[in-house]
């Protein structure tokens, strides 16, 4: 039997974790469809969950299809949990995009839509809620072809919208798809010149140019009443590729979930690209090439998980025995690096711990929930004894305040959330620290130099030394501590697009006197190299100079056109920068630039600025230089290599304890 991994995505509310209740049911997995509304979801299974009504973790479910076993998950559809859907997009062979037939195309609709256009990922659309008052057909349609892409093929009508009888009739619409699938295919193009075309050679086409994402299907129906989930169905069977992949091949998996079991050991949810793997197999995984035993095996099978010896390519499994596993990371053969489809977070709070709340065991539980998004970082400052955590929105905020209460029995609050800036050099700038000439106390020479470099090229480091003039270890000790010290610039922000060189070398070899052991007095280690390259990275960096960036957002705004002049003062006010503006029947359209930390006062604003008919849609865009108010800084964690006499006090401190 075919295997296909199947993700269901949408904006939050359209009806996503309904609609995969629906699918469960329809293929017999389940005898009774759960509610959100109720809290008994088949994949809506934490608490917190139940009890917002939202998904915030992604969860597998699997059920049969006539010829194909189809392992579902189910994602969050709240911007602020992107990270959740970023993760499983690279194990999975089609997707479902769900669009509600009331609300139409949404933000968060865009955004998934522009990320699978740009995988390539083969992806059926499901407009749902058509027994919905308000629901709309043809207008959605304009909607999806003018906002997410052209490229559809209807899949059948639907009538009696807004009602508990709507119905869906499939029979795509001939010149409809044949406009659409002729684009693409030429010996098409020509039969439809010649009058020649077949039922059999329009549905071939359909079928190809569906699995290479070249076009889309679009059923409409209903989660909540059944209405088109079996024309749905059977698209997802025979239009969408089955998982491919060598179960006699080396072993390739890539993990998209960690999670923890009952006695606290690591579960990794991992996609099979290729080989077998099986219980007490010692595999290698992760960036290092680490090794561990599986020690068990789970697969998903007709709703629910179960024991297996072993589990084949194409397959997603639950396995044990990895204790040092991390989302990301490639079991086996590594088949590609980790990609990141989405922005990082661009927002920043520090947790505080309430009264009873033991700061050993938050910092704990906060590695733990960090451990299962990779996109959200944890930031430690020993000197003051906080904890910062990475955010994409307040509700993720509530929701970690949540998660801390209920799971780990801590009470938290958060102080005010701040855009996470960065760091750029403005020009070039180099220093250099020679072996014991005052006031250099490591036995190691290091000369460095900063060159900006062009927006999103990262940091890259390069030798203008010769590889054999030292140990390799030493190089090693250099460019990581580079990378490390660029976490927090001249103004504490992480620093990028950039290029370090390193322009001097050198060191004393390991010396010893006759009859006696090793003398580090007289011997350069990694650990002289790693003191004094932050000393002479600040000092190129403060000749250098660096520019703080703020994190942008491209906004777009809907709303009455009546409106417009209550809303452009605000916006001015947000330092907002409005750069187009159109207007479609009586609706006002803007799009432009606000930052990243005003972008939850818009929200909370909109509303009450136009009647609530404002549609907000947000993303992050670019970073751009901070131009009012005072620089923002940021409080170091390190040893501050800005004071130098601090510095060397508390690294040669650490060195001789």
């Amino acid at each position: 039997m075919h295997m296909l991994n199947l993700g269901i995505l949408a904006h939050v509310d359209a009806g996503k974790t309904s609609l995969t209740e629906r699918l469960l049911h329809s293929a017999g997995v389940i005898d009774e469809i759960g509610s959100v509304d109720d809290g008994n979801t088949r994949t809506d299974t934490l608490a917190l969950e139940r009890q917002r009504g939202i998904t915030i973790k992604s969860a597998v479910v699997s059920f049969p299809l006539d010829g194909v076993t189809v392992n579902l998950i189910d994602t969050p559809g709240h911007p602020d949990f992107i990270a959740e859907v970023e993760r499983v997009l690279g194990v999975l062979d089609g997707v479902v995009l769900v669009i509600s037939a009331v609300e139409g195309v949404q933000a968060q609709t865009r955004v998934l839509m522009r990320t699978l256009q740009r995988l390539r990922i083969p992806t059926l659309l499901f407009v749902n809620k058509i027994d919905r008052s308000g629901a709309r057909h043809e207008a959605v349609l304009r909607e999806i072809s003018a906002r997410l892409t052209p490229a559809i093929v209807p899949m059948g009508t639907a009538t009696g919208l807004g009602t508990r009888a709507a119905r869906f009739t499939p029979g795509p619409g001939t010149d409809g798809a044949l406009d659409v699938l002729t684009g693409h295919d030429d010996a098409l193009l020509s039969a439809y010149v010649e009058n020649t075309v077949t039922d059999a050679a329009l549905r071939g086409a359909l079928v190809t140019q569906t699995r290479e994402a070249l076009v889309h299907p679009v059923y409409f129906g209903s989660a909540a009443t059944g209405a088109g989930v079996a024309a749905l169905l059977t698209g997802i069977e025979t239009l969408l590729p089955a998982a491919d992949g060598d179960a006699d091949g080396p072993v390739c998996a890539t993990v998209f979930k960690v999670d923890r079991g009952p006695a606290g050991e690591k579960v990794a949810y991992a996609r099979m690209f290729s080989g077998t793997l099986r219980i007490r197999d010692r595999v290698p995984f992760g960036a290092d090439g680490a090794e561990g035993r599986i020690t068990g095996i789970s697969v998903f099978d007709h709703g629910t998980d179960t024991r297996a010896d072993s589990v084949a390519a194409g397959r997603i499994a639950r396995l044990t025995g990895l204790g040092d596993i991390r989302i990301g990371d490639a079991i086996g053969e590594p088949r590609k690096a980790y990609e990141h489809f989405f922005a990082p977070p661009t927002l920043e709070t520090v947790v505080v711990p309430g009264p009873d709340a033991h700061r050993g065991a938050l910092h704990l539980a906060l590695t733990r929930l960090a451990e299962q998004d990779p996109l959200i970082g944890l930031r430690h400052d020993e000197r003051r004894q906080e904890t910062s955590v990475s955010l994409y929105g307040e509700v993720q905020k509530e929701v970690i305040q949540a998660t801390l209460a209920d799971e780990y029995g801590l009470d938290v609050t958060f102080r005010e959330t701040t855009p996470l800036c960065v760091e750029r050099p403005v020009g070039t700038g180099q220093a250099v620290e020679f072996i014991k000439k005052d006031p250099n106390p490591f036995l190691a020479t290091v000369g460095l130099r900063v060159d900006p470099a062009p927006v999103g090229s990262g940091v890259a480091f390069r030798l203008e030394v010769e590889l054999g003039a030292m140990p390799y270890a030493f190089f090693k000790a250099v460019e990581d501590t580079v990378r490390e010290t660029l976490d927090q610039g001249l103004h504490g922000w992480q620093v990028t697009d950039c290029v370090v060189t390193m322009t001097h070398s050198g060191y004393w070899p390991r010396q010893s006197h006759a009859h006696q052991g090793f003398d580090k007095s007289m011997s350069s280690t990694g650990a002289d190299f790693r003191g004094v390259t932050p000393l002479v990275l600040i000092e190129a960096l403060r000749r250098a100079g660096t520019r703080v960036h703020e994190p942008m957002h491209r906004f777009r705004v809907e709303a009455p056109a009546d409106t417009l002049g209550a809303l452009l003062p605000f916006l001015a006010g947000l330092a907002a920068v409005p750069e187009t503006t159109g207007n479609r029947d009586d609706l006002c359209v803007l799009e432009g630039t606000v930052p990243a930390a005003r972008v939850h006062a818009l929200e909370q604003r909109l509303p009450g600025l136009t009647r609530g008919e404002g549609e907000l849609e947000s993303f992050f865009a670019h970073y751009a230089p901070v131009t009012h108010g005072a620089i923002p800084e940021r409080p170091r964690t390190d040893h501050n290599p800005l004071n130098r006499k601090e510095y060397v006090l508390n690294v040669t401190r650490r060195m001789s304890g």
